[in-house]
């Protein structure tokens, strides 16, 4: 499967008792929708996984595909640090219908290299749906080398990689070696960080997986499509456009300011769970200002 544009990593709304905000999430996903992305994801990071228990990630995977009726891509979080779990989580993905399983790097246990290629070739043996690896050291502890990156393209199923290590010379890397081995064509580099996109994807990626989305996608769906269309400069413009505003959304932990700049928007997003905690005082007035400043409110 071939992923490029601009997909949207979803915070999961909350009610005040903290339930999952059904209504809320069915509204945010059209106005995505209506915004132009190309896909969304559902049970990420942003969409606050960690907190969510099985029966609740099932359930916001499922309120996505039927939500989004075939209009855009639909992704599915489905990683775990358990193989099984993770093989569990995938193929129920792939039984809702999901078109494709986003499925981190194991956290916290820190598997060799050779593991992890193991962990992805079982999981692609056990299904048949589209997947996408995420690779986010600074959050799970371990970091997919690029000889690694290699070999998990050469896995079936295995179609494109969330790269979010923060490094513009392994995109690069990771360019050059896919290419060396005639690979670059069939497996996709996205951008897991939204204020490197542009970079990312003037070295070969194809588009982004984006938290920053969920507040201003119009603006991150204009910059992704410019650089697929090869207007760099339109892409460049509208990079500076968003910077500061990306910026305020990343000075707390993600999703807080997502959430918090839902919340001032109008935008269903609720009570964040613990342990995440409310955005200080001065982190606001931030978020507020960039807001403000990008015509958001």
């Amino acid at each position: 499967m071939n992923f490029e544009g601009t997909y949207v990593a979803m915070v999961t709304p909350f009610t005040k008792d903290e339930e999952i905000d059904e209504e809320g999430f069915r509204s945010n996903i059209n106005f995505l929708i209506d915004n132009g992305v190309n896909g969304l994801l559902a049970a990420g990071t942003t969409g606050e996984s960690a907190t969510l228990s099985h029966d609740e990630h099932k359930k916001v995977i499922e309120i996505l595909i039927d939500e989004v009726d075939g209009r855009v891509e639909t992704l599915a979080g489905a990683g775990s640090n358990s193989t099984k779990e993770a093989i569990d989580l995938v193929k129920f993905s792939e039984d809702a219908g999901a078109d494709a399983a986003l499925v981190i790097t194991p956290y916290y246990n820190k598997p060799q290299q050779h593991g992890l290629i193991d962990h992805y070739q079982v999981i692609s043996d056990a299904s048949d749906i589209p997947i996408i690896a995420y690779n986010v050291p600074s959050r799970t502890g371990v970091n997919l080398d690029v000889d690694t990156i290699v070999e998990l393209a050469k896995i079936d199923n295995v179609d494109a990689i969330k790269e979010a290590s923060g490094s513009i010379d392994k995109i690069s890397e990771i360019y050059k070696a896919l290419s060396l081995e005639g690979l670059e064509e069939d497996f996709n580099i996205l951008s897991g960080e939204d204020g490197l996109t542009l970079p990312i994807m003037a070295l070969g990626g194809t588009g982004v997986i984006s938290a920053s989305a969920n507040v201003d996608p119009r603006r991150m769906v204009l910059m992704v499509d410019s650089m697929l269309n090869e207007d760099y400069q339109r892409a460049q413009e509208l990079h500076y456009e968003m910077i500061n505003l990306i910026k305020a959304l990343f000075v707390e932990s993600n999703p807080v300011p997502a959430k918090t700049a839902m919340r001032i928007m109008g935008l269903p997003s609720g009570p964040l769970r613990q342990p995440l905690a409310d955005m200080k005082d001065e982190n606001v007035e931030i978020l507020k200002k960039a807001l403000k400043d990008s015509n958001l409110i």
